[in-house]
């Protein structure tokens, strides 16, 4: 509910010794993240506050072979309406969280391409892992507000990051910039509509989420589990079901790569978003034709074409304008624009074969 302009938390502090009620104004964020009373710090582990629940996607955007701790928290007696086709209606109060973080190896932090890796209980070692930065999704009476933390040294305590950061570290042994995105460039991808510029949450949706997940007390169906503890209105009987990219070898190419490219381009390429003028989308209820790319020239793109014709050229992955933005980590060149400064060497693969076992040609 909303108090002179206050979104009220309720959330329960686990070990902190805190009250378990703040008020934040919209316009007075908190400079700390612990003042969230969302997850709780010691420098040995993460803990989630009660009330937090875990939960992963079953193809995550891609961000420089950094894991995410993704977690949501809704007010007591509230819950998100079911929607199939676009991310869950969530209630004011609401707050989605992600945390970014690297495994220590014997080079820097490891090139995983994983998800979270929890332990039994819950919480992230932080002896085995650095948490970089958490970002907030915080629905307002208004509106979302998107807000990035950035975690010290120490990792005992993040604090907002306007303007974002950067940090130089090495990933097996490869120095890379990590770029922490300042707020205004959290709005610009999770604004898929260009002309309202609505802020919205981009993962929790049914495609998604249907999937297991290794909870303190059970493995259970996400979707189920939301129901069942009063996160979700309801469960339909048959909901959709995305590629897991986490089961990437037994995955159907096409349905993978589909997958892939909705959830790392579909946002701003989309008959709405901030690549509409592009005229390629790629979101996933697009057929594979000539709006995906299929024999589609550039509308305007300059040395990000590298001199190839066609967004796509079936059957000729090394001629395609896609794949070649995606091979690249030039800024000038490379696709996405924004949450990487690495080439995803998976994902440009999955790419790859996927153009090659297309039919036909230009």
């Amino acid at each position: 509910m909303r108090i002179a302009g206050c979104l009220v938390l309720l959330a329960a502090v686990a070990g902190c010794g805190r009250a378990p009620v703040t008020l934040h104004p919209a316009d007075a964020i908190p400079e700390r993240l612990s003042d969230w009373h969302v997850v709780h710090a010691d420098g040995r582990r993460l803990v989630l506050n009660d009330g937090v629940i875990p939960y992963d996607l079953n193809t995550p955007l891609f961000s420089d072979y950094a894991l995410k701790l993704r977690t949501v928290w809704l007010p007591e007696g509230q819950a998100a309406s079911y929607r199939e086709d676009r991310a869950f209606d969530f209630p004011p109060g609401t707050i989605l969280s992600k945390t970014f973080h690297y495994r220590h190896g014997d080079n820097g932090f490891e090139r995983l391409d994983a998800e979270a890796m929890l332990e039994p209980d819950g919480s992230l070692d932080l002896v085995a892992f650095r948490v970089i930065e958490t970002r907030l999704l915080v629905r307002y009476a208004e509106g979302w507000k998107a807000l990035p933390y950035v975690w010290n040294e120490a990792q005992t305590e993040a604090y907002l990051e306007v303007a974002g950061a950067a940090f130089t570290f090495r990933l097996d042994g490869d120095a890379f910039t990590y770029l922490v995105p300042d707020m205004n460039q959290c709005a610009a991808c999770h604004a898929p509509d260009h002309t309202t510029k609505e802020l919205v949450p981009l993962g929790p949706k049914a495609q998604q989420l249907n999937r297991e997940f290794a909870y303190v007390d059970g493995e259970a169906n996400q979707l189920d589990y939301w129901a069942e503890t009063g996160r979700l209105d309801r469960r339909p009987a048959s909901a959709p079901t995305g590629a897991r990219w986490a089961n990437r070898e037994s995955e159907r190419r096409e349905a993978l790569a589909r997958a892939y490219l909705d959830v790392n381009c579909g946002h701003c390429h989309n008959p709405r978003g901030a690549a509409d003028t592009s005229a390629l989308h790629l979101n996933l209820d697009v057929p594979v034709d000539r709006l995906f790319g299929i024999c589609k020239p550039p509308v305007a793109v300059g040395r990000g074409s590298g001199n190839r014709p066609y967004d796509i050229v079936p059957g000729r992955p090394d001629q395609s304008i896609l794949l070649y933005r995606m091979e690249h980590d030039d800024p000038a060149i490379m696709m996405p624009e924004l949450g990487r400064s690495t080439v995803h060497v998976e994902g440009v693969s999955l790419i790859r074969d996927w153009i090659g076992s297309l039919p036909g040609d230009c």
